[in-house]
């Protein structure tokens, strides 16, 4: 094994882009840091920011609608929901923004971009940009939520100044500057208030220099001969005015703290969350020293796949805390930011987030867990309104404030979908299996769904199924019926699951037996006569294979439903399923939820062609930050965090049962190490493999039984299921042979 992989990326020139600029985050501000010899930008941005544009945020009354439309439905009326509506026109949620940028202008003249280089430090969360003669850093603090910037021989003169100017800012927004000397600094700030509303957000920059004079030159400041510049940044969003003084007070008491002792607060819970797990694939030394954007031209590098696994987990880990990454993650140079940089529930969250238990990012799940409690409340407001029920219904669609299902229209009848709540919880039980825990939150949440659908699940067909009617399937519909239908596949895999998991986080009570007894009474999934497991179960409903979800296939991943080792037949017609599905519109979260299935699925092929697609369409920018489709179009985290889930499902998978060693590794990946990847049974996993063979460490946090499969090296077949003994605190090695 050669040595460690560099856990950072550089560039040797500026940023002219704001898609280029390196990031860092705390999961509640975010920077995007353009590193530029004379004119320094800092975006900052934050997860609460979210413009009001003035919508009706209700979930639709149409409960007492819903019976006529099961009985049309039924009757065999393929159109019949799409009148079930109240009417209203396709309503965005509220779109997420930047709020200004912090700039730092210096003259231009000689030697400013001498010897210039920048460079992100994954491990520390430190954006760097240098010259010869000067030095920015800047990272976001875990421990004391504030955006630092420190900068050395910041030249003669230096002006810094807050500018809200950035791609599509409101012409009615509302912006007043204020700039003010303190004994310990300047503190700058800027208000914007909302054109709709009395909201606003407001930020505060408190300015601490050392040697030099310092000058106000409103909307900003004026430094002369200035050693060091030490710049601490907050931005709150709020209803009415915001005490400056008392931000400001709080910034000068940080700054009363050195720049190392800053960081070193920051690094102690960024580091230990970064470091849990790594993946070296051997590559080579000379490709591993490329800057980012030169090793972006070589897609089959194994030294891009590990920059970018390492990247996927530091911008994961950087955009989760208030809330889990948005379609952006917690970062955006624009307002007018693509599909509102929402969290998108009917695919995209999931899949950025489908690394956090495996990955060791447990910070990434509790934000996670946070947005969902919150939206609890929002979520029975669904159940009741449209569905008149107990129980909680999840939008497909939020931007953090309302989890009301409000973003529906014909095409897109969102309000529909019934699934997503256990969608949304799968996370949360993969944390507490890893764990050997069982969150009380998660457990009430669990129920919620359950009595859900003992509400919903009242309709049977001829052989006495349950039905679930309406139905839809994100965001496809049959070939020849609309969008609402019947017993869509992922619907079904989420009854069940949902109802049977509940009963496990409450097993001795009378719900538990209820909830057991309705999950029996679901009906099976169904095979279409090309043999594919089929999107909709209800016969007659023909599938459109064409499309770039894959919701059909839940049951495969991210749930064990469906399996090569306990429902083979199902399996096979899963797997004819991912043969015949298209790419449609090339996105990038279609590809990779592609690939997490084929793992499954066992089909390291599959995987291979996932990732040339995604590795060789340019889907990456210079930043490591992803787009949405090839070409760099559309700036979105979809592939960036999902790409570490897909990685580790090649090499391990574990259910609380049940270990799978190099299930689908693809045929390029052969010699590596994935270190300190957790499992759903409560063991800690070293991986080592080479062409001779592979060892795996285990380190079991408790006792258990569980069942290993292990690859054989053909990628379609594994060696017998073997049982093995694990004790809590004894390290176990496993020895495989040539693969």
């Amino acid at each position: 094994m050669t040595r460690t992989p560099v856990h950072g990326t550089w560039e040797p020139q500026p940023a002219a882009r704001w898609e280029d600029a390196f990031l860092s985050g705390n999961g509640h501000h975010g920077t995007l840091v353009f590193g530029d010899p004379n004119d320094d930008r800092v975006i900052v941005t934050h997860h609460t920011l979210v413009r009001p544009n003035g919508g009706d945020t209700r979930p639709p009354r149409l409960a007492a609608e819903l019976s006529a439309l099961q009985d049309r439905l039924l009757a065999g009326d393929r159109t019949a929901a799409e009148g079930f509506t109240d009417g209203r026109p396709l309503q965005w949620v509220r779109p997420f923004h930047p709020a200004f940028q912090i700039r730092l202008h210096r003259p231009s003249g000689e030697g400013h971009g001498y010897g210039y280089r920048r460079s992100v430090d994954f491990a520390t969360g430190v954006v760097r940009a240098e010259c010869a003669d000067w030095t920015s850093e800047v990272f976001v603090s875990r421990a004391d939520d504030v955006i630092v910037q420190h900068v050395t021989s910041p030249g003669r003169t230096l002006d810094i100044s807050l500018d809200h100017g950035l791609p599509g800012a409101p012409a009615g927004l509302g912006v007043g500057h204020g700039a003010l000397l303190t004994p310990e600094g300047a503190l700058l700030s800027l208000r914007a208030r909302y054109p709709e509303g009395d909201r606003a957000f407001t930020g505060v920059t408190l300015i601490a220099v050392t040697g030099g004079t310092t000058a106000l030159a409103p909307p900003g400041v004026h430094l002369e001969e200035a050693r060091s510049v030490l710049l601490l940044t907050r931005v709150r969003r709020h209803t009415g005015e915001l005490d400056v003084t008392a931000e400001g007070r709080a910034l000068r008491e940080l700054a009363a703290l050195e720049y190392d002792e800053l960081l070193e607060r920051h690094v102690a819970l960024h580091r230990t969350a970064y470091e849990r797990v790594t993946l070296d694939l051997a590559a080579d030394p000379a490709e591993r020293s490329l800057p980012g954007s030169e090793l972006l031209k070589r897609p089959h590098a194994a030294a891009l796949l590990e920059r970018l696994f390492a990247a996927g987990r530091y911008h994961l880990l950087s955009a989760s805390g208030l809330f889990p990454p948005r379609l952006t993650g917690l970062w955006t140079g624009d307002w007018n930011t693509a599909w509102s940089g929402a969290f998108t529930n009917d695919a995209n969250l999931n899949l950025q987030t489908a690394s956090a238990a495996a990955a060791a990012l447990p910070e990434v799940t509790e934000a996670h867990a946070a947005l969902l409690q919150r939206q609890l409340p929002d979520w029975r407001d669904n159940a009741r309104a449209v569905f008149g029920t107990r129980g909680v219904v999840a939008p497909a669609h939020t931007d953090g404030e309302s989890g009301h299902s409000y973003h529906f229209s014909r095409e897109y009848p969102l309000h529909l979908w019934t699934a997503a709540a256990d969608w949304l919880l799968k996370p949360l039980v993969d944390h507490d299996e890893s764990h050997g825990t069982r969150d009380p939150r998660t457990a009430a949440a669990l129920a919620e769904v359950a009595y859900f659908y003992e509400d919903f699940l009242t309709r049977t067909d001829a052989d006495g199924h349950l039905v679930v009617v309406p139905s839809y399937s994100p965001e496809n519909r049959p070939a020849n019926a609309s969008w609402g239908t019947i017993n869509a596949a992922m619907d079904l895999s989420a009854a069940r699951h949902a109802l049977l998991t509940a009963a496990a986080y409450h097993p001795d009570t009378p719900d538990a037996d209820r909830w057991r007894a309705l999950a029996d009474r679901l009906p099976p999934h169904r095979v279409n006569e090309d043999g594919a497991l089929a999107e909709w179960a209800w016969p007659g409903l023909e599938d459109t294979y064409d499309h770039r979800h894959l919701s059909h296939l839940y049951g495969v991943w991210p749930l064990d439903e469906i399996t090569p080792y306990d429902t083979p037949d199902l399996a096979t017609a899963a797997h004819r399923a991912l043969e015949l599905r298209g790419a449609e519109n090339d996105s990038a979260h279609g590809h990779l939820h592609h690939a997490l299935i084929a793992a499954r699925l066992r089909d390291g092929d599959r995987i291979a062609h996932a990732l040339d697609q995604v590795l060789g369409g340019d889907f990456f920018h210079a930043s490591l930050m992803s787009a949405h489709y090839p070409n760099r179009d559309v700036y979105n985290a979809d592939a960036a965090h999902t790409l570490p889930a897909v990685l580790i499902e090649t090499l391990v998978q574990s259910t609380p049962d049940r270990l799978v060693l190099l299930p689908a590794l693809p045929p390029t990946f052969r010699e590596g190490r994935l270190r300190g990847v957790r499992t759903r049974f409560g063991a800690e996993v070293d991986l080592t493999w080479t062409r001779d063979g592979a060892t795996a460490v285990l380190k079991p946090s408790r006792t258990v039984r569980v069942e290993l499969r292990t690859s054989s090296g053909d990628g379609d077949s594994d060696h017998e299921a073997q049982p093995l003994d694990l004790v809590a605190g004894e390290d176990h090695v496993l020895t495989l042979g040539a693969w």
